[in-house]
C-alpha cells in the first residue's frame, strides 16, 4: 500500500494483458485514410485547427527547395522575440513582466503601463489565508507538477467568481494565476522536503518590489541571495517559454478545454497535465539526466569520436533510458535553428564561466554540433535537426541551483502567460466546442449470449 492506493494486482495485470490486442491499431490504416498521426504531415507540419494573434513560428525560406529547411523565427504579437530579448539587454531591465503584458494586451506597454502593472501583480502576488497551511503543506506531492494542479483546483474554492467566464473576470484570474504560480511552485517544493526528506522548512513571503525572476530565487534560497546575473538568466528563461504558438500540446488543451465553457481552473489544471508529459514540458529534466549519463560513460568530453559513439548509443536504445532519443535534439517546426536555444546559448556560456563549469558547456556545445550529423546518419529524417530551448535549459537551472523538481513547473511559471492570452483569445472568437473527428476502425461484430460466451 502506498498513501491508501493498492498496488496493481495480479487480477489487474491479466485484465491489461488480455486487453492490450483489441486497443492496437494498424499504423498502415493512418495511410489508408489518410489520417495526419498526431495531426501532423508526413513532413511534421501541424495540421490547421485554428488561427491566432497571440505568436507566430516561421522557418525562413533557405531557396533550397526543402521544406522547413531554414533558420526559426518566432514573434510574440508580431515582435521578433531575439529583438525583445536584445531590448531587455540593451537596457539591462527584467523583461519578463513586459512579455506577459504584451502577450495578455497585444502591445509593448509604456514605463507608466508597465509600473502600474508591476504593481497589480504584486498586489496580486498574495495567497488565501491558510491556504499554505491546508493546501500546499498538507498532502505535500513528489511532483511539483500534480501539487501546482492541485494548488490551481484549489483555488477555484476561494474565488466567488469562479464560473464567470466575462473576459475582465477571466483576465482577473488568469493575472492572479501567473502571479501566483512562482509561489505555489517554490512553497511545494518547500513542503514536500520538509514533509518527505525531512529538510529544515523555511518560508519566505515574495518581496513586492522584486521581479518574479528575482523573486523565484529570493524564495527557494534559505538566505534568500543570488547575482544579478543568475536573475537576468532566470528571467530570459521565462521570456523565452512564454509563448510557442497555438498547436503545442499544452496551449492546444488550453484551446479545447476553454472551448467547453468551463472555468479558468479548470483549463489551468488541464495544461499543467499535458506539460507534465516528459515529451512536452518534462523535456528538460531529461536532457539534464541524460546529461548524467554521458558524463558518467564518456571518458574524454572532448574526444568527438567517444561522443559520436554514446550518441549512437542513445539512437541503438544502447544507453541511458534505452528510448532511442537523444533529448533536447529536435523540434516539430524547427529545423536549422530554434531561436530560443540560439539567444539562450550566449547568456549559459556566461553562467558556466561564473560558476566555473565551462568543461560542462562545451560538453554541450560538442554535442549540439555532433548530433545533427549522428542522427543523419543513423535516421531518415525529412528536415533538419537542431538543438532546441529544452537543451540548454535543465543545464542553467542546475547551475542556479533549482532543484530537479521545480524544472517542470519553472516551465509552466513561464508559459501560462502563453496560456492565459490563448484561454482569453479563445473565449472572445469561439462560439463552437473543439470536436475532431477520429475514423473507427474496428471490426463489427454480434453480441453473444453469456451462456455461449468462451472462457
Amino acid at each position: 500500500m502506498k498513501y491508501g492506493f493498492s498496488e496493481i494486482t495480479p487480477e489487474i495485470k491479466k485484465l491489461a494483458d488480455s486487453s492490450i490486442e483489441g486497443y492496437k491499431i494498424d499504423p498502415n490504416l493512418y495511410t489508408q485514410y489518410d489520417v495526419k498521426r498526431g495531426l501532423r504531415d508526413i513532413n511534421g507540419n501541424g495540421v490547421v485547427a485554428g488561427l491566432t494573434n497571440i505568436s507566430t513560428i516561421k522557418v525562413l525560406e533557405t531557396g533550397d527547395g526543402m521544406p522547413n529547411h531554414g533558420d526559426g523565427k518566432l514573434y510574440y504579437r508580431g515582435i521578433d522575440v531575439e529583438d525583445i530579448v536584445q531590448g531587455f539587454i540593451t537596457e539591462k531591465r527584467y523583461g519578463f513582466e513586459e512579455t506577459i503584458y504584451l502577450l495578455l494586451f497585444g502591445n509593448m506597454p509604456s514605463e507608466h503601463e508597465l509600473a502600474v502593472f508591476r504593481k497589480t501583480l504584486a498586489d496580486f502576488r498574495t495567497l488565501p489565508a491558510s491556504f499554505t497551511r491546508d493546501v500546499i503543506m498538507k498532502s505535500p506531492s513528489d511532483n511539483m507538477m500534480n501539487t501546482l494542479a492541485k494548488s490551481v483546483l484549489a483555488l477555484y474554492s476561494y474565488d466567488d467568481k469562479a464560473n464567470d467566464i466575462s473576459i475582465p473576470n477571466v483576465l482577473r484570474q488568469c493575472i492572479e494565476l501567473i502571479t501566483l504560480f512562482p509561489v505555489l511552485a517554490v512553497y511545494g517544493y518547500h513542503a514536500f522536503r520538509y514533509a518527505r526528506q525531512n529538510d529544515s522548512l523555511f518560508i519566505h513571503a515574495p518581496n513586492p518590489d522584486l521581479s518574479i525572476a528575482e523573486n523565484i530565487l529570493y524564495m527557494l534560497r534559505p538566505n534568500k541571495n543570488y547575482t544579478e546575473l543568475e536573475a537576468r538568466i532566470l528571467d530570459l528563461a521565462l521570456v523565452l517559454h512564454a509563448e510557442h504558438g497555438g498547436g503545442n500540446n499544452s496551449t492546444f488543451t488550453v484551446h479545447v478545454v476553454s472551448s467547453s465553457g468551463t472555468d479558468t481552473y479548470s483549463a489551468i489544471a488541464a495544461a499543467l497535465g499535458s506539460l507534465k508529459g516528459p515529451k512536452h514540458g518534462g523535456a528538460n529534466i531529461k536532457v539534464a539526466m541524460m546529461f548524467d549519463d554521458m558524463k558518467e560513460n564518456v571518458g574524454d568530453w572532448t574526444d568527438e569520436e567517444e561522443v559520436k559513439s554514446y550518441l549512437r548509443k542513445l539512437l541503438h536504445k544502447e544507453a541511458f533510458d534505452h528510448s532511442g532519443l537523444i533529448y533536447g535534439m529536435g523540434h516539430a517546426v524547427y529545423s536549422q535553428s530554434d531561436p530560443r536555444a540560439k539567444v539562450f546559448k550566449q547568456f549559459v556560456k556566461k553562467l558556466s564561466a561564473e560558476k566555473g563549469r565551462e568543461d560542462e558547456f562545451r560538453l554541450y556545445e560538442l554535442v549540439e554540433r555532433l548530433a545533427p550529423e549522428v542522427i543523419a546518419e543513423e535516421r531518415r529524417i525529412y528536415k533538419g535537426v537542431c538543438a532546441n530551448v529544452d537543451f540548454y535549459s535543465g543545464f542553467v537551472y542546475r547551475m542556479l541551483g533549482i532543484p530537479d523538481e521545480l524544472f517542470t513547473p519553472l516551465f509552466a511559471t513561464s508559459r501560462i502567460a502563453g496560456w492565459s492570452a490563448h484561454r482569453i483569445e479563445e473565449i472572445i472568437n469561439s462560439n463552437k466546442i473543439i470536436r475532431p473527428a477520429y475514423k473507427a476502425v474496428s471490426p463489427m461484430r454480434e453480441y453473444t449470449d453469456m451462456e455461449n460466451r468462451m472462457d
